[in-house]
């Protein structure tokens, strides 16, 4: 491949990673082979002016935004910092600020780098005032009311000693902000893993994403029940305490403020080897994740004499740990079934210490991934966490393979219920298709049918679901309308929450008939699929009995999903559970209520920012809808205007004003609609 389209190639990946990374936190590589694609198309763009361009990865920092959240802007811009994975790295940069400072003596803080979501703290009068992420290093997203419910996070500081006492800490300046990790330690995050993995939900693939997606919650109180941790790394303010950055840190500890007890400072390139070299072992033993160390000049003079990059401060760089691998034996493979009845083999191996965990299990995605490797059972295996993702096999030490070892066979059954598996076109995965008799499918299909954005019946969970499937009370989603308070009332003790869910049951039957789509889990309909298929054809024997080109008219429904839709309406049992489920009272047809009330916003695609008096944001969706109009999450030429309430995204609003979308307030919204 030639340079340029390697070029080419480099941002179509990265630019990928960074979303999946960024905004659906569900990383698929490491952070070292990321930093080095970076670092690869960092040095081709150098060499082919030419190919410059202002959107290429290189010349943006990445960005955590949410639309959900207020966002604020930096005091002081968070910028990242430079990184490398080398000695020979570490020791250019001290050259670098040795030739900055030219050649006047500096001292070198030596600290622990957290793998977990950066925050911005700010103190008024020893108060904490506002808490922000750092988003794309200018704007943040506001989570004070999440992070006021993490612990080791002081909410008002002790008030200062006396100023006569000679050994009195310093006071705090009256406003100054303070800047750390939040961080998900390894004992939450397994215990975390373990109940979604039990529930059959996508697991975190790492505490920082655990973090990250717990701190971005809409609700405190699941924050706060996550039990996160924060350490803080970097003071900064006017009338700080010392003109030295670990001197600050340790006055902020005095304040009440958790600071790494491994931070140290130093004077030479050999005493900074020597500290990281004893923390790539030791940081093993620590309870939260790290990824690497971090080198600053500890003097605040001498950093604003070094500078900024345009992307980073010159004063500092991060040295990141190689992705931590180790050996140890396959014994066993097994198979997972899924409630699409998606098949996922299971490494099952000798336990194993790795990057601060037991390891005795990694996924083996599929069976293209298992002939990849040449897998026998026997094999001495290499299990990676790249940047402490979920364990992966990355390697095979064919010279320690068993003579007797035998190549690992994918089954050729369902491993539950003993159905012949089928492969479909272009996907990676075998499944099962019994999805009316499949146990993990069925027990899948009705957590599905309660979920939330399904039929919404919130009194219910997976551990009561398996608990009624086991004891017969269900087989399908149908059997739900048919149990009463005696049934699950056990001993007599519990009428209060069997009522619950007996009522919980009865009022599903009002939810509309798009979620009543989303809810019979035909596979491959998704959310917005089931809204596309239930506003087409407005009740359900239309779409029972709708053609495969007639499927593939509407916008959105592909080959692949008008063949599922098909298929399972063709299955009388799922006919037979849809006619019980008719009879029972669900909507089966688009109501008045929720049908076209105009076309007003026919042709218009609309943004939605901010927060609002009338109605939420989901409510005015579902107006936009009503009337014709189609919801887009970003803004783009194509956007006709943004209804926007208070607090307004900034960064939407600067981006509208390039593009001169117009931005039309909530009063103004409901008055064209009812004109």
């Amino acid at each position: 491949m030639d340079e340029i389209k390697r070029i080419e190639q480099l941002r179509k990946e990265l630019h990928e990673h960074n979303y999946r990374y960024y905004v659906l936190n569900q990383p698929t590589i490491g952070d070292q082979e990321f930093d080095f694609m970076m670092h690869e198309l960092q040095d081709l763009e150098a060499k082919h002016p030419e190919m410059a361009d202002p959107n290429s990865p290189t010349q943006r920092v990445g960005s955590d935004l949410n639309e959900e959240f207020r966002q604020v802007e930096h005091k002081y811009p968070m910028l990242s910092l430079a990184n490398t994975y080398n000695e020979q790295d570490v020791a250019d940069w001290y050259e670098s600020v040795k030739k900055g400072l030219a050649g006047e003596d500096f001292e070198v803080c030596c600290e622990m780098k957290y793998d977990g979501l950066s925050i911005s703290l700010t103190y008024v009068d020893g108060k904490l005032t506002q808490a922000v992420t750092r988003g794309d290093g200018v704007h943040g997203d506001d989570v004070t009311a999440n992070v006021k419910t993490i612990r080791s996070i002081p909410l008002v500081l002790a008030p200062p000693s006396d100023p006569t006492d000679l050994f009195a800490s310093p006071a705090y300046p009256r406003e100054f902000e303070i800047r750390g990790e939040i961080l998900m330690p390894w004992a939450v995050f397994e215990r975390l893993n373990k109940e979604r993995e039990e529930a059959e939900e996508p697991l975190f693939a790492n505490p920082r994403n655990a973090a990250s997606g717990t701190l971005k919650s809409q609700k405190s109180s699941l924050v706060a029940s996550r039990q996160l941790d924060a350490y803080l790394y970097y003071l900064l303010g006017e009338d700080l305490p010392a003109e030295g950055h670990y001197e600050n840190l340790e006055t902020a500890r005095s304040w009440g403020f958790k600071i790494s007890e491994g931070m140290k400072k130093v004077k030479t390139l050999q005493q900074i080897y020597d500290y990281i070299n004893y923390w790539d072992t030791e940081r093993k033993n620590l309870p939260v994740a790290t990824d690497g160390i971090v080198l600053k000049v500890n003097s605040l003079r001498q950093q604003r004499a070094l500078g900024f990059t345009a992307k980073s401060p010159r004063w500092a760089i991060a040295y990141k740990f190689k992705a931590e691998r180790v050996c140890t034996r396959l014994n066993e493979v097994t198979y997972q079934v899924g409630r699409t009845g998606a098949i996922t083999p299971v490494a099952n191996m000798d336990p194993v210490q790795l990057a601060g965990t037991t390891v005795k299990r990694a996924t083996l995605n599929n069976e293209d991934f298992i002939r990849s490797f040449d897998l026998h059972i026997g094999d001495y295996v290499y299990v990676e966490k790249g940047g402490e993702i979920i364990p992966k096999i990355v390697g095979v030490d064919i010279d320690q393979r068993p003579i007797i070892a035998q190549p690992v066979e994918f089954i050729k059954r369902c491993p539950e219920c003993g159905t012949p598996l089928v492969r479909y076109e272009g996907e990676a995965a075998w499944y099962c298709p019994n999805d009316t008799g499949c146990p993990p499918q069925i027990k899948g299909r009705i957590e599905h049918f309660i979920a939330r954005k399904a039929m919404n019946i919130d009194s219910l969970g997976p551990e009561t679901i398996d608990d009624y499937y086991r004891q017969g009370l269900i087989h399908n989603v149908a059997d739900l309308y048919d149990i009463d308070v005696q049934q699950i009332n056990g001993d007599g003790s519990r009428t209060k929450s069997a009522q619950r869910i007996v009522n919980g049951i009865a009022a599903s039957k009002e939810v509309p008939f798009e979620r009543v789509v989303f809810a019979l889990g035909i596979r491959f309909v998704g959310e917005t699929s089931a809204k596309l298929l239930a506003r087409h054809f407005k009740n359900i024997d239309a779409l029972m009995n709708a053609g495969l080109e007639e499927l593939q008219e509407i916008e959105g429904i592909g080959e692949v999903m008008a063949k599922s839709i098909i298929s399972y309406f063709h299955n009388e049992k799922n006919l037979e559970i849809i006619q019980r489920l008719r009879n029972y009272g669900l909507q089966m047809e688009v109501s008045t209520l929720n049908s076209q009330l105009s076309t007003k916003l026919e042709g218009q695609s609309i943004v939605i920012s901010g927060v609002f008096a009338h109605h939420s944001r989901d409510e005015y969706k579902a107006i936009i809808e009503q009337n014709g109009g189609k919801n887009v999450g970003s803004i783009s030429n194509k956007t006709s205007f943004i209804l926007a309430g208070e607090n307004m995204g900034p960064s939407k609003l600067q981006k509208a004003e390039k593009l001169g979308i117009r931005i039309m307030s909530e009063d103004e919204f409901l008055e064209m609609l009812n004109a």
